[in-house]
């Protein structure tokens, strides 16, 4: 009995570190070491959680910046295009100054049709105002209220403008196509126009003053009936519009129809 306790002193615990072993090696081959892995993932979670997750303080106030960089970088875009406005717009004459004004509304099932701007009547804004912004004629102010105006933009189907062409005066009638390129039906069967040509206003149109770019000529179609017709490539950032000018409307502008065009 003593020799036995005493070879157990001596090796029990080398035997019971080798039941271990055993048992963990036959656990794992049981389990294809998901236990194992558990066990590994419930250890080092909260270290990985402590290592790459910020503070949901920290990431308000991240989202915070990020929010205000973009006002600011905002901010200064649009400070600065009223700048070059304004000083575009202290440069007409005074009797004749236009009226600044900002795109405020748009809808998405009339996006060529037509827009809305922040002023209206109070500013001085009244129907049949001539609107222009970088690049030429944008449109017509249709119907203004006391803080509110809408335009009919020259890109609407309805639109009818008198435009010439500048090289050859060859004239015509620009129609809008719902898109950023306008239709002109010219006066003449072969009217003397090439791709390239710049459109202007006309003295036939009774809506618009003479002289306002429009467009240029893209395509021509010399075999359409009863006239030929080319396609125009408008000026005006009529897609993206923001900051316009709104002008009086010509002192001899007449009563009819926006953009009558026909020559009397």
């Amino acid at each position: 009995m003593f020799t036995a306790r005493r070879w157990w002193e001596s090796k029990g615990l080398q035997i019971g570190l080798l039941g271990v072993i055993v048992g963990s090696a036959w656990v794992l081959r049981q389990t294809q070491g998901a236990l194992l892995f558990e066990v590994y993932q419930g250890v080092t979670r909260p270290i990985q959680m402590l290592q790459t997750a910020p503070p949901q303080e920290e990431r308000f106030r991240d989202a915070r910046l990020l929010e205000l960089q973009t006002r600011i970088t905002e901010l200064e875009s649009q400070n600065k295009k009223l700048k070059q406005l304004l000083r575009y717009v202290e440069k007409e004459p005074l009797a004749s100054r236009p009226i600044p004004a900002r795109v405020t509304g748009r809808g998405a099932d009339n996006w060529w049709q037509q827009v809305t701007l922040n002023r209206g009547s109070l500013a001085g804004i009244q129907e049949g105002y001539v609107v222009k912004a970088d690049g030429g004629l944008v449109g017509l102010v249709e119907s203004v209220s006391p803080n509110t105006s809408r335009v009919l933009l020259i890109s609407d189907l309805k639109s009818q403008v008198g435009v010439t062409v500048s090289r050859t005066g060859a004239k015509g009638v620009l129609r809008g196509d719902s898109s950023a390129d306008a239709v002109l039906e010219f006066y003449e069967k072969v009217p003397n126009v090439k791709p390239g040509d710049v459109v202007a206003t006309s003295t036939y149109s009774q809506k618009f003053p003479s002289g306002l770019a429009v467009g240029r000529v893209k395509s021509l179609d010399l075999k359409k009936l009863p006239a030929s017709v080319a396609k125009v490539e408008l000026f005006p950032p009529i897609r993206s519009l923001d900051w316009v000018t709104v002008y009086p409307k010509p002192e001899n502008q007449q009563s009819e129809n926006i953009g009558s065009a026909k020559p009397q």
